[in-house]
């Protein structure tokens, strides 16, 4: 029997794999993100890592490749809760389904609500729309810069979004920020309990055009159940959160947390926890996860609809992996999948796609070339870390450890 007492689980966040039966509930008939960036692509596109892990076993090349040799197990997953959305994602991943989806607000927030949290705040705001975040800025960022008014929007997500300057003298800068976000989500309660409340940055760029800055802040509701990163850490295991897990789970469940300005830093913070370089202390947990969130592939090549820059990190991450895979121990397990979609040549709307996510797993001393098939929710990985971590079981999902150790 092997023995893993050490799992790295990545995110791809919303590297999708195909629209699920019910993606007409979502409008998202017909998308699937690998497929068509592959599509969009030529022959010469090929994630030659990704591919010996199983990924064209899941989402077959239009051009005929795949790779001779597949050392991982592979699969695709369903999400049973009725979102799809980034929090909903990564709680079903750590074992919570949601029997209902966060409220969403396509007309904007209500009056009353917006009231109350200008109330709170001191002053008024801008915006309560439905909005692209960087489109919200170029039409409102000038009159924020003037007045000191914070700009709030919304998406097809359960969010609520504030933009602000760091640089707005007028407004009050960052700390101000991240102080009304927290205002705002302790409002955000009950029935307006939105997934999460964003703090969205920006600065005046010296040609006059406003950037958005690695400075957002997601702050999310605190899962209602115990997922999986809890047990592991009630036991006096390590979980290690990369990227903005910790905002996603309002730091339940996290002994050590990492913030990332972007994908390579995520990448690079992933490589040097398996290496134990920040944390040599590390090797006194016998029970261990590394959960790493990569965001750019949804916030800045999914929503906005870039195909050629979402294809070339897809790229860097593979050309990342085989650092990643050296760095494993023999007791090490590695899981690669995703939270939702966000097919970027989806012309209807610019959010989230409701699709199957891609399920790559691999160790040294683990099973090559096992089809895990379709699986029937995300909490399958949850239901898995803690078979293999001998957790008592999750409430949702089945494992799949005893098909590849």
């Amino acid at each position: 029997m092997v023995n893993i007492n050490r799992i790295i689980l990545i995110v791809l966040d919303s590297v999708g794999a195909g629209e699920l039966p019910d993606a007409a509930k979502y409008g998202d008939v017909g998308t699937n993100t690998l497929k068509h960036i592959f599509e969009q692509k030529d022959e010469n596109f090929v994630l030659e890592n990704m591919g010996k892990l199983g990924l064209y076993n899941i989402v077959p090349s239009p051009y005929g490749y795949n790779p001779e040799n597949i050392v991982g197990c592979y699969g695709k997953m369903a999400t049973l809760s009725p979102a799809k959305d980034t929090t909903a994602g990564h709680w079903e991943l750590s074992g919570i389904v949601l029997d209902k989806p966060f409220p969403t607000y396509p007309n904007g927030f209500p009056k009353d609500l917006i009231e109350e949290f200008e109330k709170q705040i001191g002053t008024k705001i801008l915006g309560n729309c439905v909005a692209s975040g960087t489109e919200i800025i170029k039409r409102l960022g000038q009159e924020h810069y003037k007045t000191g008014y914070p700009i709030v929007y919304t998406s097809a997500d359960s969010v609520f979004q504030i933009a602000a300057a760091e640089d707005g003298e007028k407004f009050g800068g960052l700390t101000r920020l991240y102080e009304i976000c927290e205002i705002a989500r302790n409002l955000l309660q009950g029935e307006h309990a939105v997934g999460r409340v964003i703090a969205r940055p920006f600065i005046r760029m010296e040609d006059g055009t406003l950037k958005r800055t690695t400075n957002r802040k997601d702050y999310s509701l605190t899962p209602p159940q115990t997922t999986v990163l809890d047990k592991i850490k009630n036991v006096g295991g390590n979980v290690v959160a990369i990227g903005k897990i910790k905002d996603i789970f309002n730091n339940k469940g996290i002994v050590t947390s990492y913030h990332t300005v972007g994908n390579p830093h995520g990448i690079q913070l992933t490589i040097d926890s398996v290496k134990d370089i920040e944390n040599t202390d590390n090797k006194k947990f016998n029970k261990q996860l590394i959960f790493t969130n990569l965001v750019d592939f949804d916030m800045l090549w999914g929503h906005r609809r870039n195909v050629i820059a979402y294809a070339q990190a897809l790229d860097f991450f593979d050309g990342k992996l085989p650092e990643i895979i050296r760095s494993m121990k023999e007791t090490d397990l590695l899981i690669i999948t995703a939270d939702h979609g966000c097919d970027p040549t989806c012309t209807k709307h610019t959010d989230h796609t409701r699709e199957y996510v891609p399920l790559m797993v691999y160790g040294k001393k683990i099973k090559q070339n096992i089809n895990l098939g379709t699986r029937k929710s995300l909490s399958d990985v949850a239901q898995t870390i803690a078979d293999i971590f001998e957790l008592e079981p999750m409430k949702n999902g089945t494992s799949f450890k005893n098909e590849i150790i």
